[in-house]
């Protein structure tokens, strides 16, 4: 079992919440307010830019060439292409990057963000991948098994380019190799003593994904 699955599995409570959150099921169902899937994405949008400063964390960390260069490739697909999937999307409620980097972070958005900054300063590179790790590999499986369960009415769900980018070979790979780059770390850093520090950290981050779903569905109430 690799570390990400021995992960998943001792963390199933809160994977599963995270997962199979109901703004995921909506999404997926395309029933989802608009209004939630927009607060959602503008959040993610800044997310991703402290996401950004983690995989640069990462290249301080790393302690060969070859980590560093997984690092910056992490850093260059948010910044080349996660980013602009947000904008393209945005751009349909003609929203522009000025207004979007202008919003505020909300709570759930901050607690995410710098749970993961922290964790990767206080500690090393495995550290930080498994802080990233459900972000990285989970939007993987969700935009996956989204697409093979709603195959049949896919092409009329008003979210189906999200669930496309993440379903898609691009990001299946990215995913895929995070897996690798991350049981690589392991073999260097993991003993079975600290592997109970790993279980929490992901854990917790599972928990802080969970969070960002509900924010967006909590959005909706806001709005009203």
């Amino acid at each position: 079992m690799d570390l990400f699955q021995r992960l998943k599995t001792d963390a199933r409570p809160e994977w599963s919440a995270y997962v199979s959150h109901e703004f995921v099921e909506q999404l997926g169902a395309g029933s989802l307010p608009e209004g939630c899937f927009r607060h959602y994405l503008v959040q993610d949008y800044l997310f991703l830019i402290q996401f950004a400063r983690a995989y640069a964390l990462g290249v301080y960390k790393s302690p060969t060439i070859d980590d560093m260069r997984a690092s910056l490739e992490g850093v260059k697909a948010i910044l080349d292409t996660e980013l602009d999937l947000h904008i393209e999307l945005c751009a349909g409620w003609g929203m522009t990057r000025p207004m979007i980097e202008a919003a505020e972070e909300d709570r759930p958005t901050m607690a995410y963000t710098r749970f993961v900054l922290e964790t990767g300063m206080a500690g090393d590179l495995l550290d930080l991948q498994v802080a990233l790790a459900p972000c990285i590999i989970g939007y993987a499986e969700i935009g996956a098994d989204l697409k093979k369960r709603h195959t049949a009415k896919i092409a009329g769900n008003p979210y189906r380019r999200w669930i496309e980018e993440y379903a898609g070979d691009l990001y299946q790979e990215l995913a895929r190799e995070f897996g690798i780059w991350m049981d690589k770390s392991a073999k260097i850093y993991l003993t079975e003593s600290r592997y109970p520090r790993l279980a929490t950290i992901f854990r917790k981050a599972s928990i802080l994904e969970a969070d960002f779903w509900q924010m967006g569905l909590d959005a909706e109430a806001t709005q009203r």
